[in-house]
């Protein structure tokens, strides 16, 4: 059936999963796979093809012909034109079970490799848990104003938001008075970002501004920090140029990881978890798998700010750190000393993406690992492994593919069990998830 209107041709569906990207999948009579954008698993819907390739179609929904009961009235109203999220239509059990199945599914066709033990998934709160946000602001004629939020799905355009409830109440409140404050400035034009760090105890609203301040709006600035308790920060160039500017003199934020009596500093740049809470809990399943004791030597690779490394330091382990931003190695460093931890954690700076056999060998032994990398993975790593260490290796990761990828090497090449993986659903709402592995020699 086409749409008269569009020339859209309009097919109707089971949909059987979700993918990676929170759509749902089904497969048409000839059994080309369709993924359909606002579809769940066990829907009868009606579809409009959007993009026809050769071994596949994306689809929108277009009517629900029989609805999941797992299927929700989405809370925010930017939901469907926002990029910020895919699966508010969806409860969390379907949003978890999708993550896992797609952790299982990556683990299999591209590693070939299954763990022994699936863990049980890790929920958190669904809703203003979303720490860490990078907002485009942007001035819209049409609008008569500055739109600050996030990208519109697919799109370069901006999302017009007036709240957002993955990001703190008091966050999600603030974004209209910020949108008006934007618009005041002399250089709404050129401030095309506002990135969000919230800590234990502040609001920090970093504004990259491409040209400097007048001093009528360094005045305003001050005025709208003082006015909604924020801590505001300016950033000229790059993420290292960032600086507190009012209240001058500001400390950094922090982060607690209360398990281990720790308190973690960062910049409000630094790359960190965006979900603190699932984080601690995070944290608290990772050292149980690496079970780090007294007398071992423990590395942690792509350590940041010490997230893993200073529980592990707390736990009795002497650890390396080893992380390839400079900036990144100095706080961790001062965090370990603030905490006490000095004289069990050490920080270096190498880059682990050319790691060879050779420097890997000279930076050991280790008699466990803690690798947690970005999303390119760990390939250079894994593959430099040695015989003899380590015993244990626990490997958190941001991106099913490459998981999988050096989890098939580990067990493949290097000789170890897979033992158990599990996920963290760290960003819910969307089609983002942490993962969690254990191998063992």
């Amino acid at each position: 059936m086409r749409n008269p209107a569009t020339s859209a041709l309009r097919v109707a569906l089971t949909i059987d999963t979700l993918d990676a990207e929170g759509r749902g999948v089904a497969r048409q009579a000839d059994g080309k796979v369709v993924f359909v954008e606002g579809a769940l698993p066990g829907e009868r819907v009606e579809a409009e093809i959007l993009h026809s390739k050769r071994s596949f179609d994306v689809a929108r929904t277009v009517a629900i012909l029989h609805a999941s009961s797992a299927r929700r009235t989405p809370r925010c109203p930017n939901f469907g034109v926002c990029g910020g999220c895919a699966t508010q239509h969806a409860d969390s059990r379907t949003q978890v079970a999708a993550k896992q199945l797609g952790l299982e599914e990556n683990l299999e066709r591209i590693g070939g490799v299954r763990p022994e033990i699936l863990l049980a998934p890790i929920y958190g709160e669904d809703w203003g848990y979303r720490h860490r946000a990078r907002l485009t602001a942007r001035r819209v004629a049409k609008k008569n104003g500055v739109l600050i939020g996030f990208h519109e799905r697919e799109s370069s355009y901006v999302a017009d938001m007036r709240e957002c409830p993955v990001l703190p109440d008091p966050v999600s409140r603030l974004l209209p008075a910020l949108r008006e404050f934007a618009d005041t400035l002399s250089i709404r034009e050129r401030m095309p970002q506002i990135e969000l760090a919230v800590g234990e105890a502040e609001i920090v609203l970093v504004f990259r501004n491409l040209e400097p301040l007048s001093e009528d709006d360094e005045a305003r600035l001050r005025a709208f920090a003082e006015l909604h308790r924020v801590c505001a920060w300016l950033q000229p160039r790059g993420p290292d140029t960032a600086y507190a500017f009012h209240p001058p003199g500001a400390g950094l934020p922090a982060y607690l990881l209360p398990e281990f009596d720790l308190r973690m500093e960062f910049r409000p740049t630094d790359f960190t978890q965006v979900n603190h809470a699932l984080n601690r809990v995070l944290v608290a399943r990772a050292m149980r798998l690496l079970d780090p004791r007294e007398g071992e030597r423990i590395g942690d690779f792509f350590c940041g700010l010490g997230n893993f490394s200073l529980p592990i330091a707390r736990l009795g382990a002497q650890v390396l750190g080893i992380e390839g931003n400079a900036g990144l190695v100095a706080r961790a460093a001062a965090n370990a000393a603030a905490n006490g931890l000095g004289d069990r954690a050490r920080f270096v700076t190498d880059d682990l993406f050319r790691i060879d056999p050779a420097r890997l060998a000279a930076l050991g032994p280790f008699d466990k690992l803690l690798i947690d990398p970005p999303r390119d993975g760990a390939a250079h790593v894994v593959k430099s492994l040695p015989a003899g260490w380590p015993l244990r290796i626990v490997y958190v990761s941001c991106d099913r593919a490459t998981l999988a990828r050096d989890a098939g090497e580990l067990v493949r090449e290097q000789g170890f069990r897979f033992v158990a993986a599990g996920v963290v659903n760290m960003f819910p709402h969307t089609a983002h998830v942490e993962s969690i592995a254990l191998f063992e020699r």
